[in-house]
């Protein structure tokens, strides 16, 4: 996960419509079906996915009422806390 890739997202997200991340999730997900995809494709489809799946996240705390800047600090020390473990 990248956090400037995040922190786009989510600032997409504000000027436009979350529906737009769902709809990308749903339609990288369903590429991952396909056979013929390499590891490094799969590989980089996944970090677009995480990518975009932490921006829903961030959004979802930004809703709740907090500033962008502490719901991206907060969802990466969760990212973190959870590797760490």
């Amino acid at each position: 996960m990248k956090l400037p890739v995040i922190k786009h997202l989510t600032q997409f997200i504000a000027d436009n419509d979350e529906d737009y991340v769902l709809e990308t999730i749903e339609t990288l997900e369903s590429i991952t079906e396909v056979s013929s995809l390499k590891e490094e494709e799969m590989d980089v489809i996944g970090e677009i996915l995480s990518n975009l799946y932490g921006a829903l996240e961030v959004n979802k705390s930004i809703k709740e009422g907090k500033s962008q800047k502490d719901a991206l600090n907060e969802f990466m020390q969760r990212v973190m806390g959870s590797i760490d473990n």
